[in-house]
């Protein structure tokens, strides 16, 4: 099996070589076919696999363009011998006629001659009027296509100058915004920084009035503040108080005349013992007033509570300063 698989790559091998033999020739061949039909020698360089491959593809498609030309040459050629002939043969009839060209006059031979140009520009093959009417129509066709042609493209050409006439306008508005954008950046980065400064501001206020919100919700829990008390209760016991102030400013006016005088014992301990009586009084009274006003609901305001507070500790001075 070994000596199966070996003699069939030897004689792959073989081929091989012998294939690249066959296209370093050719390719030899057609090196110095065409250098020397250039006149110079051909140049020695290393037969490379790649370089074999890539000459040889040359060789082929030179070969099959240079045989293609010569087809066309040798049709060329063989019209040019028809054309010499057919002109030998209308030159012979025309002499046998007495209208050989050395017989005419100059200014025939020059129409002769304009109307052989003439057909040649227009690309025709002969000179007969329906030949010239023809290339005329088509002249004519070819004008006006050619003329729509203009027509669209001066249109179009319009559209594009009225478009880069926009666009310079843009142009120039964008960039005298930009400037202006520009003008205003120094402005504007003063403010932002000034806004940057309030805002930090305004974030430590807000911070410190979170702060005595918490401390106004600890007083207002501290002296048992509930949502039954409304906001009418606490004008109405503010109205109050502000009558307490009235009534017992006599009294204290009083106390503070007693203050004048020497002490005595019996006199003091009946003054405590009245004043006692008054507080309970007034607490009684003020118990019964808050009592009567707390099924009421409404918004309810710092300052009224305020009041309330500055009322009780009032009476407790009071209380304490006698």
């Amino acid at each position: 099996m070994s000596d199966i698989i070996s003699g069939a790559d030897s004689q792959v091998t073989e081929a091989k070589s012998g294939l690249d033999a066959t296209r370093i020739s050719e390719v030899k061949a057609w090196l110095a076919a065409q250098f020397e039909a250039a006149g110079k020698d051909v140049p020695d360089f290393e037969y490379t696999p790649r370089s074999v491959a890539h000459l040889h593809d040359l060789a082929t498609v030179s070969q099959a363009k240079t045989q293609a030309a010569g087809i066309v040459a040798n049709d060329f050629r063989q019209k040019a011998a028809e054309y010499r002939s057919q002109a030998a043969r209308i030159r012979e009839i025309l002499e046998n006629i007495g209208l050989a060209q050395d017989s005419l006059p100059s200014n025939v031979v020059a129409s002769a001659q304009v109307l052989a140009n003439v057909a040649n520009l227009m690309n025709i093959r002969d000179t007969e009027l329906s030949s010239f009417l023809v290339a005329m129509g088509d002249l004519s066709l070819r004008k006006t296509g050619v003329e729509e042609k203009r027509a669209k493209v001066q249109k179009e050409s319009k559209i594009l100058l009225d478009y880069t006439r926009k666009a310079i306008a843009r142009l120039t508005y964008l960039k005298r915004t930009l400037a202006q954008l520009e003008d205003d950046v120094a402005p504007c980065e003063a403010q932002m920084e000034n806004w940057k400064t309030n805002m930090a501001i305004m974030v430590s206020k807000e911070q410190q009035y979170l702060k005595q919100y918490a401390n106004y919700k600890a007083i207002l829990n501290r002296v048992g503040y509930s949502p039954e008390i409304s906001h009418g209760v606490l004008v109405e016991m503010a109205e109050h108080r502000k009558e307490l102030d009235k009534k017992t400013k006599p009294i204290l006016d009083t106390l503070r005349s007693y203050q004048d005088l020497p002490p005595d014992k019996a006199l003091a301990a009946l003054a405590i013992e009245d004043k006692k009586r008054q507080y309970a009084a007034a607490e009684k009274y003020l118990e019964e007033y808050c009592s009567q006003l707390l099924p009421l609901r409404n918004d309810i305001t710092m300052t009224v509570l305020e009041n309330i507070l500055q009322c009780i500790s009032f009476y407790l001075y009071i209380l304490l300063h006698i």
